[in-house]
Parts: structure tokens; C-alpha cells; sequence
């Protein structure tokens, strides 16, 4: 891509970029797509083939335990002739389990701070953060700020379970329901 911009401001930041430096955790994993470039920097990825090993874009099937995190930026990817950085198969990623982030979204997506963050499973989307709930996987985290021209948002990813996501109780196999919309404030109730 060619430079057509000579202005002096620096952009927010970039997709898959770290927010700042509050506490975060990353862990490594494969891309587990077919192709090059299916999977970017700054998409939401779940659980691929072999859990913990490997990731994808997420797909309609998939619930919110299946989330794996945010596809950071790394210092091993390097820009090919034509300028891109592309994500190869089976090459490791760094995965933002929770934190500050710069994440893709839907284009043209209006976003402001405290928004419940959701990952888009299906169509040309798929693996893009939105604010939509319908369809949607519901990721435990927020909007931390105003969407930038490029399609990136900040966002927060909660350490903690998915919003909505069933934990199965080890002794007596019920479910326990964690709903954290509100951070300050989680709802749990028995299922």
C-alpha cells in the first residue's frame, strides 16, 4: 500500500497492538487456518483442531468458551515485497488472553467507552469485534474508547469467565451462570 497521507499525526494505535501498559497476558499458539492471511492481527480467535495448541477465526458453531483471545502483533512477522504482513499456517502467534488491546472491528462501527465487546462468527466478518449482541459471540470484555478511522477500537479483555458461559461444578455437575456486562457489578446465579 502506497502512502497517500503526509500529515503529521501519528495514527491511535494499531491492529493488534498493545492499548498500554496495564497488567495482560499472552499466550502462544498456531495459526490454524488453511491460508495465508485468513487470520490478522487484532481479530478474535477460538479454540482450533487441538485446543491450546492451535487457533482459528471463530465460526458459527462455536460458543464462548471456545474463545481463545485477541491475535497480538509480534516481532516475527515481517513485511513481505508488496508491503503486507501476512499470518502463514501453523506459524505461532502471540494470543492477548486478557488486557488492552487494539482490535479490528466492523467497518464503519460506532463504538464509545464501556460498550460490551462481541466477536462476529460468521460471513466475511468472522473474527471482528462488534457491539452487536445478535449472532454474536459474547466476549467478556468492553470498549475502552472511540473507534479509529482504520477500523480499530481499544478494548478490554476481562480475566475472567465469558459473559454468559456455563463453569460445570467438579463435585455436583451444575452450572453456575457469570454474567459480568457490568465489571463492577458481576450477576452470578445458579443453573
Amino acid at each position: 500500500m502506497a502512502q497517500l497521507s503526509y500529515n503529521y499525526t501519528t495514527p491511535k494505535g494499531v491492529a493488534g497492538g498493545l492499548y498500554d501498559i496495564s497488567p495482560y497476558s499472552v499466550d502462544s499458539r498456531q495459526n490454524g487456518e488453511e491460508s495465508a492471511n485468513a487470520l490478522k492481527f487484532g481479530m478474535g480467535a477460538v479454540q482450533g483442531a487441538t485446543p491450546g495448541v492451535d487457533i482459528k477465526r471463530p465460526a458459527s458453531s462455536d460458543t464462548e468458551d471456545k474463545f481463545e483471545g485477541l491475535v497480538l502483533t509480534s516481532f516475527v512477522s515481517e513485511m513481505d515485497m508488496l508491503g503486507e504482513i501476512k499470518l502463514y499456517p501453523s506459524q505461532t502467534v502471540g494470543v492477548l488472553r486478557y488486557g488492552k488491546a487494539w482490535a479490528r472491528i466492523a467497518s464503519d462501527l460506532t463504538t464509545s467507552y464501556g460498550e460490551p465487546l462481541y466477536l462476529i462468527k460468521s460471513g466475511a466478518d468472522a473474527g471482528l469485534f462488534t457491539n452487536s449482541e445478535s449472532g454474536n459471540l459474547a466476549v467478556n470484555g468492553r470498549f475502552i474508547g472511540t473507534a479509529d478511522s482504520s477500523d480499530i477500537a481499544p478494548v478490554e479483555l476481562y480475566n475472567s469467565p465469558a459473559i454468559g458461559s456455563v463453569v460445570k461444578s467438579v463435585t455436583g455437575g451444575t452450572g453456575i451462570a457469570v454474567n459480568n456486562a457490568d465489571p463492577q457489578n458481576p450477576v452470578v446465579s445458579a443453573t
